[in-house]
């Protein structure tokens, strides 16, 4: 008789493309999503929790075809009796759900609506170094104002989080541009084929990244890339080319002076002129409110989302210098944008509804905050109370709760207590900055032992024999000052 399969173990590894996050990042993300709930609640917007689950249909962007129905997105089909359930998928941003929300309680929520919303999203991507398809993101929109003061208040209010969280003044900016400055370009090319205006939008695009000459030849005949192939270019002519390049190129010595150029670059183009007299009036209204082109600066080379935008557009970007993997300098870059999307909530209502927001990719400020030494720090562990006699575990219990009680964070030892010296392991792993230890000797003289770990390592690290003995690291002290002796040292290690 043949011998039963053994069912194989599963392997004990996370998903491609997904990863674990521990203690001190955990700890980390939650201080800063707090800071800027603090920022955003200021602003006077309000919290929104939606599903992490969506319909496919109401996500939009990724509809599922034949072929291959999660295209983008993790989705699947529920199943009913006829096989046609509906198709699900998990969120991949926060503005597609605001959509939904507002179309679906329209009628009972303020106009206009403010919100702000923070939490992971997923996406059914290929995977890179430090691309990863779960991450969390950190989101405010205004829904329902027309005007674009709500986009200037959304600029306002991205400068003061990143100084909240820890971005001085210096090391970011905040650039913003219009897209109907854009659409007044391309109409004053007179460009009539949407697939070449496609091809346009998408040069445009990488204008960050070849620069003005590279921007150039791709509208042309084409050029190099760095690995040495040929990218066919867009084939205008150089009059036809020059309004784009006049457009990316517009940005002055002050606000008025980049407006100024804006208008040359649109020439008669009603859109274009709307476009640049709505950067003219975010100009002034960040302004009155002292916001300088050291912090927001008008930018024609902002030309993000040109596909999902309506009008203005903004990003923020870290000005300060990072080594990359390679040991060469580069900036750090965005860490967030957005922009005013007029048409998003029409798919439900079949109605225009204006909206503007932003959004912060939190792993991505998180990871420039470390690069700054603002975070990252070794995170300070409990107080340890150790286990010298598993039969009193109810002292010990009473030392923790006064420990809790006086607000200190603590924990008894509840691995095996038999080896004491894997006990003080266990708190040096912990990070722990003290261990208390009580005996049956030190229970019956009403005595406690206190050990100052932190002390204890820059000792054993640096200190001769005779400053060691100044300064022991481990001293008794009455039970009863069990609380002040423990609050004592942690404030001295502070």
């Amino acid at each position: 008789m043949a011998k039963p399969k053994k069912t194989p173990r599963p392997k004990a590894e996370t998903p491609k493309g997904f990863r674990d996050y521990f203690g001190t990042e955990v700890t980390e993300r939650a201080d800063m999503l707090g800071k800027i709930a603090q920022v955003y609640h200021r602003y006077g917007f309000e919290a929104l929790e939606s599903s992490a689950v969506e319909t496919v249909e109401a996500l939009g962007k990724f509809l599922p075809d034949v072929d291959r129905p999660n295209e983008g997105v993790f989705a699947w089909q529920e199943s009913d009796d006829d096989g046609n359930g509906d198709w699900l998928a998990l969120r991949y941003d926060l503005t597609a759900p605001l959509a939904r929300v507002y179309a679906q309680h329209q009628n009972d929520l303020p106009k206009p609506y403010r919100r702000y919303a923070m939490g992971p999203v997923w996406r059914n991507e290929k995977p890179g170094p430090g691309r990863f398809r779960q991450f969390y993101q950190c989101d405010a929109d205004t829904v329902g104002a027309p005007s674009v003061a709500a986009d200037a208040e959304i600029c306002a209010m991205l400068s003061d989080t990143l100084e909240v969280v820890g971005i001085p003044r210096g090391d970011y900016l905040v650039r913003v541009n219009n897209r109907k400055v854009l659409n007044g370009v391309l109409e004053t090319m007179g460009l009539t084929d949407d697939a070449q205006r496609d091809d346009v939008l998408r040069t445009i695009d990488k204008f960050d990244k070849v620069g003005e000459s590279g921007v150039r030849e791709l509208l042309g005949k084409g050029r190099l890339d760095a690995s040495g192939a040929y990218i066919d270019g867009v084939g205008l002519s150089d009059d036809q080319a020059a309004p784009v390049l006049a457009f990316l190129t517009s940005g002055g010595k002050d606000a008025a002076e980049t407006l100024s150029n804006l208008r040359a670059a649109i020439g008669r183009s009603a859109v274009g002129a709307e476009g640049v007299d709505e950067l003219e009036t975010i100009a002034t209204l960040l302004d009155a409110q002292g916001y300088a082109d050291d912090r927001i600066l008008i930018d024609p080379s902002v030309v993000r989302g040109l596909g999902y935008y309506t009008g203005p557009v903004f990003e923020a970007e870290l000005t300060f210098e990072i080594f990359d993997e390679k040991g060469r300098k580069r900036q750090f870059g965005s860490v967030s944008g957005g922009g005013r999307y007029d048409d998003l909530v029409k798919r439900f209502t079949g109605q225009s509804v204006p909206a503007t927001g932003v959004s912060i990719g939190v792993d991505r400020l998180l990871a420039a905050l470390r690069e700054k030494g603002r975070v990252g720090g070794q995170v300070t562990g409990p107080v340890v109370v150790t286990v010298m006699d598993r039969d009193r575990m109810a002292d010990y219990q009473t030392m923790v709760a006064e420990l809790r009680n006086a607000g200190i964070r603590s924990e008894v030892y509840l691995g095996n207590p038999k080896n004491f010296g894997n006990q003080l392991k266990y708190a040096d792993k912990r990070n722990s900055p003290v261990a208390i230890i009580e005996g049956g000797e030190e229970k019956e003289r009403g005595v406690i032992q206190i050990k100052d770990l932190i002390l204890g390592a820059k000792i054993a690290e640096n200190a001769t024999l005779e400053e060691w003995k100044e300064r022991p690291s481990q001293f008794e002290v009455p039970r009863s000052e069990l609380v002040a002796k423990v609050r004592e040292i942690l404030d001295s290690q502070s």
